[in-house]
C-alpha cells in the first residue's frame, strides 16, 4: 500500500491524494487550486486513464473542481460519492465550467489582438455535464466493494450536505489495513447538518487543519447577533448586504433567517425582505430543500415533520435573472441580500457593494473567512476607497464581522475527532491547511495524542506498510519576491526589519478571530507608524 500526495499538501486548497493498494490506483478527491499557490506542485505521474476509482469527499470546488479535467483526458472509472454530493457537483461542477470558459474567451479576446496564441479553458460544460454520469451515489454507513480486496464506507463529516469522510479497506495477503480521509470536518452544533461521525476504524488517516492551530471560542447564538446587526441598519434606513458563498452559508443563513422572523428577533421591522440573488444559491437551496433527509439533523427533521420548510419564510425573495438583480436595487425598503461570491472577488455581489459601500446607513456583514489579496479582505481591513466597474467608491458603510462562525473543526475538535477512534491509528497525515499549520497540527497530534503525525509536501510518497518515505516531494517554495540586485547587498539591519515586519504579519494573523475593537486598535497602531515613515 503506497499513498502519495498531490494537492493541498502544506496548502489549503486543491485536494488530491492517491492510495495505490491490491493492484488498483485510487484518487481521493480531485480540487481545483483557488488562491495564491505557496508551493509548487508535483505533476500527477500516471495518466487519468491509469485511475480505477475515485472517491469524492465533498462538493466543494477545491476538492471536486477538475473532475471534468480528469474525465476529458481519459478517467472512466466510478466516482463514489454520496447522493447529496451528487446532487450539488451537477450544479457546482457545471458553473465552475461556465467560469473557465467565460474566463477564456476573455483571455482570448486579448491574446488575438496582441498576436498571442489563444486560451483554452481547463474544461467545457460539456465536459462538466460528461462527468456526472460516471457518478454513484453511496450511502453514509454502509460498506461498499470496490472490487475483491477493496471496499469503501462514508461517514457524516459534517461540513456541508451530503460531505463525508472515506474509509478504504484493503486486503493484501495475510493483512487487512483501513487508511480514512477525514475530508473536511465540520464545526459543531450548525443549523441544518449532523455534527462530524466517527468512522468505526482507521489504521492511517489523512487530516485537514485548515483551523488546526486555531479555537473558535466560545459559542454564541448566531441568530440574535446578526438581529442585533440588522435592526441597527434597518433603524438607519440601509441595507444588510451578506457577502456569502452560494452552497453552504447561503442555506445557513436562510435557515436563521426563517428563525428570526418566526421569533420576531427585529422588533418594528417584521415584514424585511430578503433577497438571495445568485442563481448557484437559487440552485442549491433547491437541492437542500428536496427530499435528502438522511442528510439533515434531528433539529431539521423535526420541522419537516410539523410540514416547516427550513429554509422558506415570508418575505425571502429568489433572484435569478439579469433583471431581478438589477431590480433589487431600485426596492429602497430596507432589505437583506445575501449575494456571491464570498469574497468579492466576481459574481453580483460587486455590484450589491457599489450600490451600498458609499451608504453610511448599510451595514457589510461578513459571515466567512476573507482570504489576503481579496476585495472581500481589504474591506474588512479598513480601505477607504475601493474601485468597482471603473468607479471609485468612498467606504462609509458600516463594515461588521459575524464572530466565531465556520464550517471547519477546529484544532481542539479535530484531536478530538482523532482521539475517539476505538484504537490508534498507527500514522496520520496532515494536509489542507496553511503552509506552518500543517506542521503545528502533527507536532499537536504527536504531542497530545502520541500518535506518528506527518505533514507531506505535494508529491511526497509513503510506503504504509514499512512506514518508509519513498520521496519527500516539492519543498520548493514559489518565490514571492525578486531577489536583492547584487550590486545592492542588503545590510543587517534590513535584515532585522524583514524580520520585524513577518513577526508583524504573524501577530496581526493571530488577531483574525480576536474583538473588532482589538483588531481597529492594532490596525490604528500599526498606521500610526507607517504615517511617521511615509
Amino acid at each position: 500500500m503506497r499513498i502519495s500526495f498531490y494537492g493541498a499538501a502544506h496548502e489549503v486548497t486543491g485536494s488530491c491524494t492517491i492510495l495505490q493498494a491490491a493492484g488498483k490506483t485510487i484518487m481521493i478527491d480531485c480540487g481545483l487550486e483557488q488562491g495564491p499557490a505557496i508551493y509548487h506542485n508535483a505533476d500527477l505521474p500516471i495518466l487519468p486513464s491509469e485511475i480505477d476509482y475515485l472517491l469524492l469527499t465533498h462538493a466543494h470546488i477545491d476538492h471536486s473542481g477538475k473532475i471534468p479535467a480528469l474525465v476529458a483526458g481519459g478517467f472512466k472509472g466510478h466516482i463514489y460519492t454520496t447522493a447529496a454530493t451528487e446532487k450539488l457537483c451537477g450544479i457546482m461542477l457545471q458553473d465552475s465550467a461556465y467560469i473557465q470558459e467565460f474566463e477564456a474567451s476573455w483571455h482570448s479576446r486579448k491574446a488575438k489582438r496582441s498576436g498571442e496564441k489563444a486560451y483554452t479553458p481547463l474544461y467545457t460544460v460539456a465536459d462538466a455535464q460528461r462527468s456526472m454520469e460516471q457518478f454513484v451515489a453511496c450511502r453514509y454507513d454502509t460498506d461498499y466493494a470496490l472490487c475483491d480486496r477493496i471496499s469503501i464506507r462514508f461517514t457524516d463529516a459534517g461540513h456541508l450536505l451530503g460531505s463525508a469522510s472515506v474509509s478504504v479497506t484493503v486486503k493484501e495477503g495475510d493483512k487487512t489495513e483501513t487508511v480514512v480521509f477525514s475530508g473536511d470536518l465540520g464545526n459543531k452544533r450548525r443549523p441544518l447538518i449532523r455534527d462530524p461521525q466517527i468512522p468505526p476504524h482507521a489504521d492511517y488517516v489523512v487530516i485537514e487543519s485548515t483551523y488546526g492551530n486555531r479555537l473558535h471560542g466560545e459559542r454564541i447564538d448566531y441568530a440574535k447577533q446578526i438581529s442585533r446587526i440588522a435592526k441597527e441598519t434597518f433603524d438607519r434606513g440601509g441595507n444588510l448586504v451578506i457577502p456569502c458563498f452560494a452552497v453552504g452559508r447561503t442555506q445557513e443563513l436562510l435557515y436563521l433567517f426563517r428563525r428570526i422572523k418566526e421569533e420576531n428577533l427585529i422588533p418594528g421591522h417584521p415584514d424585511f425582505p430578503v433577497y438571495v440573488d445568485s442563481p448557484l444559491a437559487v440552485e442549491a437551496t433547491e437541492i437542500y430543500s428536496s427530499n435528502l433527509t438522511e442528510f439533515y439533523d434531528e433539529e431539521t427533521l423535526a420541522l419537516l415533520e410539523k410540514g416547516i420548510n427550513p429554509l422558506r419564510f415570508p418575505g425571502l425573495r429568489l433572484s435569478v435573472t439579469s433583471d431581478e438583480s438589477i431590480a433589487i436595487n431600485r426596492d429602497e425598503r430596507p432589505k437583506v441580500i445575501l449575494s456571491a461570491s464570498g469574497m468579492c472577488e466576481a459574481g453580483r455581489i460587486r455590484h450589491h457593494l457599489k450600490h451600498n459601500l458609499w451608504r453610511g446607513e448599510s451595514t457589510i456583514l461578513f459571515v466567512g473567512y476573507q482570504s489576503e489579496g481579496t476585495l472581500g479582505r481589504a474591506i474588512l481591513e479598513g480601505t477607504e476607497r475601493v474601485k468597482l466597474f471603473g468607479e471609485e467608491i468612498r467606504v462609509c458603510a458600516v463594515i461588521e464581522q459575524l464572530d466565531g462562525i465556520s464550517s471547519h473543526a477546529d484544532r481542539d475538535m479535530l484531536t478530538d475527532w482523532l482521539n475517539s477512534f476505538p484504537s490508534k491509528p498507527k500514522t496520520v497525515f496532515v494536509n489542507h491547511g496553511n503552509d506552518t499549520v500543517c506542521d503545528e497540527f502533527a507536532y499537536t497530534v504527536r504531542q497530545r495524542l502520541g500518535i506518528e503525525a506527518i505533514a507531506p509536501y505535494s508529491g511526497a510518497k509513503y510506503d504504509l506498510i514499512s512506514g518508509m518515505c519513498l520521496e519527500e516531494g516539492v519543498t520548493q517554495r514559489i518565490l514571492k519576491d525578486p531577489p536583492p540586485h547584487p550590486k545592492h547587498r542588503q545590510s543587517s539591519a534590513y535584515t532585522q526589519l524583514q524580520s520585524a515586519v513577518k513577526r508583524l504579519q504573524a501577530v496581526a494573523e493571530s488577531y483574525r478571530q480576536g474583538a473588532n475593537k482589538d483588531i481597529a486598535k492594532l490596525a490604528s497602531q500599526i498606521n500610526s507608524i507607517c504615517d511617521k515613515w511615509d
